[in-house]
């Protein structure tokens, strides 16, 4: 499939989101109602943006949950297969033309970064590009410290967001000995959607525990001690990083996994970018 969609011109990561009947029911409910807003969110609805204008007047919002091609550029710099490097740089291209394409047809854009504000601006956004930070309700949030065991690791998300997958793969890849032979003595738990089946094979026995989906994210997180956010690429900003400040977590990511987020190293967060930094840091909070 990835060698198929090399020759094609079409940013492929986004078509394949693109569902006709769905254009339809969006044209039928747009010409018969009056919005004052209809806001788009992120790129894989933008494909709807041309049949939304054509048939109203009202002024469209898009929600830019990163910069898209960021992601896939960032993605081939972690590739030392020339083949794949130059696969994920031709998408990221295809993404970067498209999406400056597709964000110039919108009134206006919401970002979540100050980042990615710049970016926007840099590519020369003609409409107002506003920040609008991740919020949370502090009152569903709360946490119950009797509930958590300690020491335990825990990861959370979505693992056909292809940063996800390749940022948790990294990590059990540098840290399974240590885990499974107790050098780290906790827990470790990997939960989210669509964590492919071959994820199975991780599993080590009282050690490492693939959950897959949890009923409850919120209480999943509260029974954990320490959130792990190994990101290697992606951009915007990591929610689960302000969900689990407001759980009151104990959070050791990158740089990147962190972006957008006004964190203090040490204070609010535990920053590590290395094996090493990670090591370090799960040791401390495993003792601390």
């Amino acid at each position: 499939e990835a060698f198929l969609t090399t020759f094609s011109k079409n940013a492929y990561n986004v078509d394949r989101y693109y569902d006709a009947n769905l254009e339809q029911l969006l044209i039928g409910h747009v010409r018969n109602n009056v919005y004052d807003i209809i806001h788009l969110e992120g790129l894989f609805v933008a494909p709807y943006v041309d049949a939304v204008r054509r048939n109203c007047k009202t002024k469209l919002v898009y929600r830019a949950h990163n910069i898209e091609h960021q992601i896939w550029e960032r993605l081939a710099q972690q590739k030392n297969d020339p083949f794949k490097k130059f696969y994920l740089r031709l998408m990221s291209h295809r993404i970067k033309k498209y999406e400056i394409q597709q964000v110039n047809k919108f009134d206006a854009v919401a970002v979540f970064t100050a980042q990615d504000q710049g970016t926007m601006m840099l590519y020369g956004a003609k409409m107002p590009v506003e920040i609008v930070p991740v919020g949370v309700e502090l009152s569903h949030y709360r946490p119950d410290l009797e509930k958590t065991e300690f020491p335990s690791l825990f990861f959370l998300g979505s693992l056909d967001w292809t940063p996800n997958r390749e940022g948790i793969e990294w990590f059990l890849h540098a840290f399974q000995n240590e885990l499974e032979h107790d050098e780290l003595p906790v827990k470790f738990y990997v939960a989210g959607n669509n964590i492919p089946e071959e994820f199975d094979e991780y599993e080590v026995m009282g050690k490492i525990f693939i959950q897959g989906e949890v009923d409850d994210a919120l209480e999943f997180v509260n029974s954990k001690a320490i959130m792990i956010v190994p990101l290697l690429s992606g951009g915007g900003m990591r929610v689960k990083i302000v969900e689990g400040m407001a759980m009151e977590k104990c959070i050791i990511s990158t740089s990147l996994g962190a972006e957008g987020i006004n964190y203090k190293n040490g204070v609010n967060i535990l920053i590590a970018n290395t094996r090493e930094e990670f090591l370090r840091s799960i040791r401390r909070c495993i003792a601390d």
